[in-house]
C-alpha cells in the first residue's frame, strides 16, 4: 500500500513516515501544496494524508483539484484547524475523514486502516437495487437513465443505503460507517444529508426510496 503525505512540518512528517512504514506502507512525503498535488495526480497511491496550512497551494484546494480531475483516492486532512466551519468545509471539498492535531498516533493508524479498507470495497463491480446503480470505483450514481451528482459524503451515504436495501439504519449506523470524524451527540449532520440525498434521488420522481421509520432511522425501499 502507498501512502501519500503532504505536510509542511518536517518533524510531524518524519513522524509519520516513521511509524506508517514501520506498519508495512510504503510512504512517500511532500512539504508542499503543488509538489503533492503533482505527485498525487503522476503516481497511485492508496490514500493521501494532507495538511490545511500548506505553502505554494492550501490543503483544501490540492483537494478540490483533485476531486474536480476525478480522483477518488481516500483523504484524510490532518490539521490544526479545528473548528465545526473548517471540518465542514473539507469534508464537503471531499476529504473522506478529518484529523485535528495534536493528535495520538494510534487514532491515525486506525483511521489510515478503515479507510483503505473502505477503498478495498469499493474496488468491486457496479450494484444496483431498484432503478438505483452504483459505480463503486468511480463513485458515481444514477438513477434509471438519469446521472445523480453527488458529493463524496453523500455518495458515502447513499452506496450504503442501496448496500442495506430494505434494512431500518438507525443515524447512528449511518454516521459510523459513512463518517469516521467524531460528531456532537446532538448534532443533526445526519439528517441534513438524507435531506440533501432526498432532493437528489427522490424529489424528481413520483416512487420514493428514502423513507424515515419514527424513532429508528431510515430505511431504502420503494413506496408510492
Amino acid at each position: 500500500m502507498n501512502i501519500l503525505v503532504v505536510e509542511d512540518e518536517k518533524n510531524i512528517a518524519g513522524l509519520i513516515k516513521r511509524g506508517l512504514e514501520s506498519d508495512g506502507y510504503n510512504v512517500v512525503v511532500s512539504h508542499n501544496g503543488a509538489d503533492g498535488l503533482a505527485l498525487a495526480n503522476t503516481r497511485k497511491f492508496d490514500l493521501l494524508i494532507l495538511d490545511w496550512l500548506l505553502p505554494k497551494k492550501d490543503g483544501l484546494a490540492v483537494l478540490y483539484e483533485l476531486r474536480q480531475a476525478g480522483n477518488h483516492m481516500p483523504v484524510l486532512m490532518l490539521t490544526a484547524k479545528d473548528q465545526a466551519d473548517n471540518i465542514v468545509s473539507g469534508l464537503d471539498t471531499g476529504a473522506d475523514d478529518y484529523l485535528t492535531k495534536p493528535f495520538e498516533f494510534a487514532e491515525l493508524q486506525a483511521r489510515v486502516r478503515t479507510l483503505i479498507r473502505r477503498a478495498n470495497q469499493d474496488q468491486g463491480a457496479e450494484f444496483r437495487h431498484l432503478d438505483v446503480r452504483i459505480d463503486p470505483v468511480n463513485h458515481k450514481a444514477w438513477r434509471g437513465d438519469a446521472g445523480i451528482t453527488l458529493s463524496e459524503t453523500e455518495y458515502r451515504i447513499l452506496a450504503y443505503f442501496v448496500r442495506n436495501a430494505e434494512t431500518v439504519l438507525s443515524r447512528q449506523d449511518i454516521f459510523d460507517n459513512c463518517w469516521n470524524t467524531p460528531v456532537n451527540p446532538f448534532s443533526n449532520i445526519v439528517d441534513v444529508y438524507i435531506n440533501y440525498l432526498r432532493k437528489k434521488v427522490d424529489e424528481p420522481f413520483p416512487t420514493k426510496f428514502i423513507h424515515s421509520v419514527r424513532g429508528q432511522g431510515y430505511i431504502f425501499e420503494e413506496r408510492k
